[in-house]
Order: structure tokens, then C-alpha cells, then sequence
């Protein structure tokens, strides 16, 4: 039986406070790991962006979309590492 791949889109505000280096260190870990499971139609880094709302009192954040097609299952795991990984303000994943 074939797997079943769903069209998802990513977004997550990484903290900026954090240094550029480590930054840039965790976008591309977020991007390499989804490009491992998943196939990535396109990225598109938004850059240093101001916050709607303060968030734990940060007013700016780096912000990255990322489009791909993945199995159901790999979302969890993406969720869970998400939530596990320092300097991540916000994350939301949905399915299109």
C-alpha cells in the first residue's frame, strides 16, 4: 500500500536574543530535518520580524515558512522537538 502524504505549512518564530549564529543554526536544523522526512516544495525565510504581542517579553523574532508533503505521523514528531528546543517562541503547523 502506498504511504500517504499530506500538503502541510510550517511557521516558527525562533527568539533573536539567542545571537545570530545560533539563529541561523536552529532555522537550518528545522529545515534540514524536514527535508530528511519529508519532500519540501519551498522555503521562505521572512527574517527579523516585530512581534504582534510581546512573547515571553521579546518584541522580535526571526520568522521561517516552510511548505512540504509528509506522512501524518511525522507532524507529532516535529511538534514534540519543537516544543523540546530552547529559543523557539511560537510554532503552527497546519495541513492544507
Amino acid at each position: 500500500m502506498d504511504k500517504i502524504l499530506n500538503k502541510y505549512e510550517t511557521i516558527f518564530i525562533v527568539d533573536t536574543t539567542i545571537g545570530e549564529e545560533a539563529v541561523t543554526a536552529l532555522v537550518e536544523k528545522f529545515k534540514t530535518m524536514i527535508a530528511e522526512s519529508c519532500k519540501v516544495e519551498s522555503v521562505d525565510d521572512w527574517g527579523k520580524m516585530r512581534l504582534a504581542y510581546p512573547i515571553e517579553d521579546r518584541t522580535e523574532g526571526y520568522y521561517t515558512l516552510i511548505n512540504f508533503e509528509s506522512e501524518p505521523e511525522f507532524i507529532k514528531e516535529l511538534d514534540r522537538v519543537y516544543n523540546i528546543t530552547d529559543g523557539i517562541l511560537r510554532t503552527i503547523t497546519v495541513r492544507k
